[in-house]
């Protein structure tokens, strides 16, 4: 097991913390990857070697470090790749970490339900479930030409062997400078499509007046759903231009959502991140001649300042959305 998937227990408002705690893993390791708002996954084939104590040890001492520096704990999955690791993640609770055995791959996997695994989505995971494919075991005994015919030829084959076992994946070291996120956990699961569409709207109208703030434009806006049942969907969406607008973010917000197409779904949290971030002096623009968007971004220069002044509550959420 040389890959940790750590998932920091972040308040939602404190996500600015994301980056010094990625700092705390790359006293380990230089290979880290940051998946905001409060992941990351951690290459530790080096560690291991260099401290002399396997993942699972070095998981304490991170969750250890964690708490003293930051006061913050986390809920770790260890694995030999990294998307064992973050099914094991899936299982993991702060203070124990969930460790995927070499030798038991297939048998910690099999009983697990399809949507455990990292990018199949509950449209997918229904598809499945629906010819009784509701657990990964079957799904890996299933034939391929069986799955392929259900999700598509490159999916299927890509799902047998995520589901037997087989992780081709890597850990791709990036700056989380590049991104920002924000959460909108629920107090409860929420089922209410009209509760969602205003927690994204208070994200974006937040993610919006922090890239100004930093004079960044985004150029991608990522959206993860989170569900009751722990698992999740993300997807992304390019912008049409780079921008730190918040009415485009939250239409491109409302967009993502509206194509996943939720029936009754259980959603846990919500939660957007804008990537991609250039400096806003460097970004290109389509010259507009509409009115209500020059009124619209005069407004947010003025929301902006009220915040710099007042605190980020001084103007409320959905007052700016175009």
């Amino acid at each position: 097991m040389t890959i940790l998937c750590v998932r920091f227990q972040l308040p939602p408002t404190h996500e600015a913390a994301l980056p010094g705690l990625l700092g705390l893993l790359e006293d380990f390791t230089p290979v880290v990857q940051a998946l905001p708002p409060d992941a990351a996954l951690a290459d530790l084939r080096g560690a291991e070697r260099y401290f002399g104590r396997d993942a699972v040890e070095l998981a304490s001492v991170i969750r250890v470090r964690a708490l003293a520096h930051h006061g913050v704990d986390c809920s770790i999955g260890a694995g030999p790749g990294p998307m064992l690791a973050r099914v094991a993640l899936g299982e993991a609770r702060p203070g124990v970490t969930c460790a995927v055995p070499e030798d038991a791959v297939t048998e910690f996997l099999a009983d697990k339900p399809v949507a455990a695994l990292p990018g199949v989505g509950a449209a997918t995971a229904r598809t499945l479930c629906e010819y009784g494919l509701d657990t990964l075991g079957l799904v890996a005994a299933a034939p391929l030409s069986t799955l392929q015919r259900l999700i598509g030829a490159k999916a299927g084959r890509e799902l047998r062997e995520k589901a037997s076992g087989i992780d081709r994946g890597r850990v791709v070291p990036d700056g989380g400078s590049r991104s920002l996120a924000t959460e909108r956990p629920f107090t409860r699961d929420e089922l209410d499509p009209d509760r969602h569409r205003r927690a994204l709207l208070s994200a974006a109208e937040e993610l919006g007046a922090r890239l100004r703030a930093l004079d960044k434009v985004c150029r991608t806006l990522t959206l993860t759903v989170r569900y009751a049942d722990r698992s999740s969907t993300t997807r992304s969406r390019t912008l049409k231009e780079p921008t730190a607008h918040s009415a485009a973010l939250t239409r491109a917000a409302y967009g993502m959502y509206e194509a996943l197409g939720l029936q009754r779904a259980r959603v846990r949290a919500l939660a957007l991140r804008a990537e991609g971030l250039d400096p806003a002096e460097q970004a290109s623009y389509q010259l507009t001649f509409d009115p209500l968007d020059e009124k619209a971004r005069r407004i947010e220069e003025v929301a902006d300042r009220a915040r710099a002044k007042f605190g980020p509550h001084a103007v409320m959420p959905g007052t700016l959305a175009a």
